[in-house]
């Protein structure tokens, strides 16, 4: 097309059209999916073909006529090709925003046509059809009144100091030691990994903390710590673990490994003194301040668990009636977005990278289970936003990241353009928003406080790795190895 004839054509391409006498067929072909028929009248396309030579002939310039004067044969045949995709532009275009708005589809994600190989006809009517994923139909329960158990109880000293312990360790140097492995050092290792006699996957440099659980992508190693007491540089240890049913390599869902810890070094934490250099590392001016700003945190957490546990039984109440199916393709698409809602959480509510970490492999590992329910129960919190009128505001989002620079100490700034960058600010205003529509639900819930449980202890360490091969990068924004924990 000459740069003239595509600059005098678009600038008619937003003006809007008269309605067109459309024949839709819509029909089921699936879960939440719908074959979409459309049929143009040749009328129609006959105005829009009229409209487009209008717009041209008024400008184009001919050589051998003036502007406006050109035949209208010849204008056919000299822009033949851009007239044709200019008529096939505007036909999609209000076609598809009159369909829309005749018959609330209410689209998921945007329709799939392969406009390439759309032409449209001399003469006749036009027809093309796409499948597009819409919402599921259905009929929102009564969410108002619900009776909802709440775990209630004060901090105590004993759980203020583990996590001051907990949260010091992350500043506290590693040291080599020459002695046996206890409980919470470090060893720098090598894994092997084999399946019915053939290694499946050897790791090297990996450097992990001793804890009770290793948590691989698609697997869990319990009794970690009891596996490697007393190994010393050197030695080797044995172990067995299971693969998760739900691992992306099918032939090995539920099958058993055999795993081969080598261990090289051994490291151990330097006792960390509470003086005036730690504390000014951690941003606080005394201990007293110090353990004001960890009390908080921790009375975060218990927000984000009561809010957590509030939350399941508000969705477990509401999503009861929830029988409709989902299609594949939209729960492998939503898995990701499901992941980072809730360690955007954890992030959020101060704990630590260890902790987010050893989530997310066990998200993984269940993601073909939890994926299904997190997507009903973002549809009906959807719905109920809608109905209440419940949105995301600017300050929503700013008191946020505001939590999140607190808890990381990184800039708003730069937390705000790398979520942007990574696509999760999005994720992060439609958590907020379902935030929003379950804080509703409970403003209207009838509660009844009950003892918590205690905080547990970091049990749990995460490798971000696969034993039977590479999956999704982390989320986890650090800047460490992408072995080292």
């Amino acid at each position: 097309m000459t740069s003239e004839a595509e600059e005098l054509l678009a600038s008619e391409a937003g003006e809007s059209a008269e309605r067109m006498a459309l024949v839709v067929d819509i029909k089921d072909v699936g879960p939440c999916r719908k074959h979409v028929t459309v049929t143009v009248p040749e009328s129609d396309i006959e105005e829009i073909r009229e409209q487009c030579l209008e717009d041209l002939s008024v400008k184009a310039q001919v050589p051998g006529f003036r502007i406006g004067r050109a035949p209208r044969e010849l204008l056919l045949r000299r822009f033949r090709d851009e007239i044709t995709a200019e008529i096939k532009q505007k036909v999609l275009l209000a076609s598809l925003d009159q369909l829309s708005t005749d018959n609330k589809l209410d689209p998921i994600n945007e329709p799939k046509i392969d406009v390439e190989s759309l032409e449209i006809p001399e003469s006749g009517d036009f027809q093309y059809s796409f499948e597009v994923e819409v919402r599921p139909v259905f009929d929102l329960p009564d969410y108002t009144g619900l009776p909802i158990r709440r775990p209630s109880g004060e901090i105590s000293e004993t759980e203020l100091s583990a996590y001051r312990d907990q949260f010091l360790s992350s500043y506290a140097a590693r040291v080599p030691h020459d002695g046996p492995v206890s409980r919470g050092d470090f060893i720098n290792c090598s894994m092997s990994f084999s399946h019915n006699g053939k290694v499946i996957r050897e790791v090297e440099e990996v450097s992990v903390r001793v804890l009770p659980q290793l948590n691989f992508q698609d697997a869990v190693l319990e009794g970690f710590d009891t596996l490697m007491a007393g190994v010393t540089a050197g030695e080797s240890r044995d172990g067995k673990i299971r693969i998760s049913k739900q691992c992306p390599v099918v032939e090995m869902r539920g099958e058993e490994v055999s795993v081969t810890i080598a261990v090289g070094g051994v490291l151990r934490l330097e006792a960390l003194a509470v003086d005036s250099k730690v504390l000014e590392s951690v941003g606080a001016s005394t201990p007293e301040e110090l353990d004001k700003e960890l009390k908080g945190s921790l009375a975060r957490q218990l927000e984000f668990q009561q809010r957590q546990s509030a939350r399941q039984q508000v969705l477990e109440k509401i999503v009861e009636s929830a029988d409709w199916d989902l299609p594949e393709s939209l729960v492998r698409q939503q898995t990701e977005n499901a992941l980072r809602r809730e360690l955007l959480e954890m992030q959020q509510a101060g704990f630590t990278r260890e902790q987010v970490l050893a989530r997310e492999n066990e998200i993984r590992r269940n993601a073909i289970d939890t994926t299904r329910q997190a997507l009903k129960e973002h549809f009906v919190l959807d719905r109920i936003a809608t109905e209440e009128k419940i949105e995301c505001e600017q300050e929503d989002i700013d008191r946020e990241l505001l939590m999140m620079s607190f808890q990381s100490g990184e800039p708003v700034r730069r937390i705000r353009a790398r979520l942007a960058k990574s696509g999760v600010m999005e994720n992060l205003e439609a958590q907020l928003r379902e935030r929003k529509a379950v804080d509703f639900i409970l403003s209207k819930a009838k509660f009844q406080d009950v003892p918590r449980e205690p905080f547990a202890s970091n049990d749990a360490v995460g490798l971000r790795l696969a034993i039977c091969g590479n999956m999704d990068a982390s989320l986890i924004d650090d800047t460490s190895s992408s072995q080292e924990v």
